[in-house]
């Protein structure tokens, strides 16, 4: 499938460096969480804020993860008006929740939301994630819960996926999916590789024999993980994960 062509080509000749590479890193984050085994076919969405503007860039939606291209992605803006023409719609489910975030968020450049089957399976539990693992010793600290209300298309819900989320990094959407957020599509990844792993631990430990729980008195040890200690660790893994998709999916750059 020749994405660039479909999507009219010359997009990098009309965006600047820093869109340009915004682009790039979002489609490698599509691509990885396709890679990852998170996607969920054409549903489900990432957003990234183009610095310096209020519009940001989500997936055009008819696409498969594994095909999105930097030159594919759809640019809108806060009313989810398309600012840069394509030929392609985007998921009224993702402007919902994704607009309201990076609204109220100003530290929120990138918003990855995803139906995996474990994080699903988590979403479902009465008591959500339970400190079970280092990940979730991790996650603890910064994570939320947002009450499920049907499909996420009634703008009157965002308020409350603004309050329920609040200052917190991660939220576990009930009875529907994950979201991370990040200052970098590289945080916003490491985050949800995190909450993920959480949530698989968790599930496959029920499975099993009876549960260790990590101490209340550890658990107080925790602490939220400072913005620049974020940001180096996951710079630190972002370049791999790179090379990695280089090797087995190549073309996001495109």
């Amino acid at each position: 499938m020749d994405t660039a062509g479909k999507t009219g080509g010359g997009v990098r000749e009309r965006v600047g460096e820093t869109e340009w590479q915004v682009r790039k890193d979002l489609a490698a984050l599509y691509r990885l969480v396709a890679l990852f085994g998170w996607d969920d076919l054409i549903f489900t969405h990432i957003t990234a804020k183009v610095p310096g503007t209020e519009h940001f860039l989500i997936n055009p939606y008819g696409m498969m993860f594994d095909e999105i291209t930097a030159s594919s992605l759809v640019k809108i803006d806060l009313d989810g008006r398309k600012v840069m023409e394509s030929e392609y719609d985007i998921n009224p489910a993702g402007f919902t929740i994704h607009s309201c975030i990076h609204a109220a968020r100003k530290d929120a450049m990138c918003v990855l939301h995803t139906h995996s089957i474990n994080g699903v399976a988590v979403s479902a539990q009465k008591e959500g994630l339970l400190p079970l693992s280092q990940f979730a010793f991790i996650v603890l600290r910064s994570l939320s819960y947002h009450d499920y209300e049907g499909l996420a298309l009634n703008p009157e819900e965002q308020p409350r996926l603004v309050r329920d989320l609040g200052a917190n990094n991660y939220l576990i959407l009930r009875n529907h999916g994950l979201l991370t957020v990040g200052q970098s599509m590289a945080e916003a990844f490491q985050a949800m590789h995190r909450l993920e792993a959480a949530c698989m631990v968790q599930v496959r430990a029920q499975a099993g024999g009876e549960l260790t729980f990590i101490p209340p008195e550890v658990l107080a040890r925790a602490a939220v993980e400072s913005p620049a200690d974020r940001a180096h660790k996951a710079m630190l893994a972002w370049p791999g994960l790179l090379r990695r998709l280089d090797r087995r999916n190549p073309g996001y750059a495109d």
